[in-house]
């Protein structure tokens, strides 16, 4: 089920309340049969699949722990993570495969019958197994001991509010408070309800309204030319944003309720100074996990500066493949390195003594977020010809600006009451991301006078029932990966 479906209103109002009678020692128990009928909800075939993924890696956990050589460590870790990595490996190429084979039939170019067979990608099938994989490779360095029971450790693999779309999870955290008792605390549940509702701020009245008029553009880019690329490019980039990070305000507001608290996973991310602090902000829980299981392991920075910025690319490229083995998301992942690559060459960190100095300079901000923009064009379109066209026509008639804010204006389409709602919605989401930089918003309103936090609660509320689109829940952007 959706966050954002009244099924998914109804199971977290009664999972709440059961949580709230149950004795803590049965706690993990139900929480795990909670988050089985969650995921089993899409696909009961889902549930065998993770299942599957929590037998395999807690036993091969144990097993290596008790294993007297390096060789058999070796052989224990593989195990685990070859098994995943071609699952998930099947599961990325597979169905774009049958798509594009099946469109030489069509062209004529193959004389064989269509391929009806569907091969959907099981959600949130990416995090659990990244998450199950760092657990391995966690034990297999000693930096954790590998559970013993294993029904903590399902929920570890499991635990509902993360599982579809993360964040990823690390054994130390959050194992440690599935065992700890966690007494009802008010301001644990009132702090995670608040965060809820800024989520589905985010995701409904922002990254859904703006969904509609950046898929009119992109999924028919050949019909457009000129500035409506770059105003729904910057649109997109606030979507994908508000989007993802909706969902984790959601699933940490909504593991704060039974007092499970998950890693924050975006942190103002469009108000860096670079490509590489954008990747400390945004998805935090992924690039973290690509930085300790990809990158180190492949030398890191710790050698020669040739081999560094290999490192750099290789690991994302290995992250745009994780999105998807279209080869814009390639592209995509591999503008992100170069550009990380360039950033260490022209700006290497400077040291005083043991501290690294950042010189940081206003005209970054905004360079950055252009930056940022131009790659999202990679991840957005449909194919490869249409990014390129999209690029190449960018400024087409920008020699008579006019016609070219006027044809923007037309090709949009979008009502003046309409733009009126997404321009405020956007400055308080700016407002909001500047606060954030200094202190939790949440909390910070949270301290205010009963007489002016309640309008505001109770404002955002009422927009949200307002303006967010009617009918069917829409997916989040990131359950595709």
């Amino acid at each position: 089920m959706l966050f954002n479906s009244i099924a998914f209103g109804i199971f977290i109002t009664i999972v709440f309340l059961l949580y709230c009678l149950v004795p803590h020692k049965y706690r993990w128990g139900f929480l795990l049969a909670a988050s089985y009928l969650f995921y089993m909800n899409l696909h009961i075939g889902y549930g065998v699949l993770l299942l599957m993924t929590t037998v395999l890696t807690y036993a091969l956990a144990l097993r290596l722990e008790k294993a007297d050589t390096d060789r058999a460590r070796k052989r224990c870790l593989l195990g685990g993570i070859l098994p995943l990595l071609l699952i998930l490996l099947f599961y990325k190429t597979a169905g774009p495969a049958i798509d594009r084979l099946n469109l030489l039939i069509d062209s004529g170019r193959l004389h064989l019958q269509p391929i009806t067979v569907k091969i959907l990608l099981p959600a949130g099938i990416s995090f659990y197994f990244f998450q199950s994989i760092g657990y391995l490779v966690d034990v297999y360095r000693g930096r954790i001991r590998a559970e013993r029971h294993f029904g903590y450790y399902a929920l570890f693999v499991s635990f509902f509010p993360q599982l579809l779309a993360g964040p990823i999870g690390r054994a130390d955290s959050l194992l440690p408070q599935y065992k700890k008792e966690r007494p009802f605390v008010y301001a644990d549940v009132t702090y995670g309800l608040k965060l809820m509702t800024w989520g589905y701020f985010k995701k409904l009245v922002i990254a859904d309204v703006l969904a509609g008029v950046v898929d009119a553009v992109y999924d028919h880019a050949a019909s457009y030319v000129g500035l409506v690329f770059i105003v729904v490019t910057v649109m997109f980039a606030i979507e994908i944003y508000c989007d993802f990070s909706g969902y984790s305000d959601i699933a940490i507001g909504c593991a704060r309720l039974f007092g499970i608290r998950l890693m924050t996973n975006f942190k103002s991310p469009y108000f860096s100074f670079s490509i590489r602090d954008f990747w400390s902000r945004w998805h935090i829980s992924l690039s973290t996990w690509f930085r300790d299981y990809v990158y180190i392991p492949l030398g890191g920075n710790r050698v020669p500066k040739w081999r560094h910025c290999l490192n750099l690319l290789i690991t994302f490229l290995v992250s745009g493949f994780w999105h998807g083995s279209s080869l814009t998301y390639i592209v995509w992942g591999g503008l992100h390195g170069l550009l990380q690559v360039a950033e260490t060459l022209l700006f290497p960190k400077k040291r005083h003594g043991a501290e690294v100095i950042r010189r940081r300079h206003f005209w970054q901000l905004p360079v950055t977020f252009l930056l940022l923009c131009f790659t999202w064009i990679f991840f957005r379109a449909n194919s490869i010809q249409d990014a390129v066209w999209i690029i190449s026509r960018l400024f087409w008639d920008a020699s008579r600006p006019l016609n070219y804010i006027q044809t923007c204006v037309l090709c949009l389409g979008v009502s003046p009451a309409a733009a009126i709602g997404i321009c405020l919605s956007v400055l308080l989401l700016t407002a909001y991301d500047l606060t954030a930089l200094r202190t939790d918003p949440i909390e910070a309103l949270s301290r205010r006078k009963w007489f002016i936090r309640w309008p505001v609660y109770v404002l955002f509320l009422v927009v949200i029932a307002l303006f967010a689109p009617k009918g069917v829940a829409t997916e989040f952007i990131y359950f595709q990966f």
